[in-house]
Formats: C-alpha cells, structure tokens, sequence
C-alpha cells in the first residue's frame, strides 16, 4: 500500500512539472527583450560587417528569405544569395516596432520598417522604404535565429 502511494505521488510530481501554466508576463517581457537584442545585433553587424556576413549568421540552418520574387532555402543558399546580389556602398537598416514570443519561448516574430539604401547607375544615393517580418526560432543552443525573413 505505502509502494502504491509514493508511486502515486512521484507521478503526481511530474504531471505537476510538466504541466506548468502560462508563462509569467515577466517572463514574456525576457523573451521579448532577448528578441529586441538580437534584432540589434542583427542590424549592427549587418552595418559593421555586411550584409552577406550578417544574414549568414543569424540565419537559422534551414533560414529562408524571399527576395527577387524567389524562396531561398537554408543558411548556405542564403549566403550564396547575398554574395551574387549585394554590390559595393548598398545597406540595409531596420527596426523592429513589434515583438511577439510563442508562448512556449521557442519562436517568435517581429515586424517593423526597413530602408535600402543604394547607389543607382548615375552613382547617387537613392533609398527604398518598406516593412520587414521576421520569424525567429530558439536553437538547441539557446541562440535564435530567423527562419523567415
């Protein structure tokens, strides 16, 4: 009987774990902010760095953009993109205005505004401006990466 009881409690304690509730807005807000930072670092590499440099890595392995009318497929195939198209003086700056996580804290998606920047066949500076949306997913790590964008 007593076997029966503590056995009864051990499983009672891990449906008890596994069945958490929803996460706390404190932790919502971590999330979010950890979201905020890597949209940061993001942009700041990609300023400090480029373009190609800067996609490559927070790309998720199986990352895929859509640009030129195409679905790019996976981390390699994002950087061989990026080398064919960026050309020498273009950038790219952007700024998240909405942040959201998954319940769960393993996705979560961002939207907000972009500008290009670029020089057109005459040399001077000429500028697109849009909206961007980015979905990140939490690697086995820890890190998040985009897997759209």
């Amino acid at each position: 009987m007593i076997k029966n009881h503590r056995s009864i409690g051990i499983v009672l304690l891990f449906c008890l774990a596994a069945c958490q509730g929803p996460p706390s807005p404190a932790q919502m807000e971590e999330w979010k902010g950890e979201i905020r930072a890597v949209e940061k670092a993001f942009n700041d590499m990609a300023q400090a760095e480029g373009l190609i440099k800067a996609f490559e890595y927070y790309a998720a392995e199986d990352g895929v953009i859509r640009r030129s009318k195409k679905i790019i497929e996976g981390k390699q195939a994002i950087r061989e993109w990026y080398e064919k198209d960026v050309r020498p003086n273009e950038t790219l700056t952007w700024t998240p205005t909405f942040v959201d996580v998954s319940q769960s804290g393993d996705m979560a998606y961002t939207y907000g505004d972009f500008v290009f920047t670029y020089p057109d066949t005459t040399g001077a500076m000429k500028q697109n401006k849009g909206i961007f949306h980015t979905v990140w997913k939490r690697q086995a790590n820890g890190d998040w990466r985009f897997v759209w964008d």
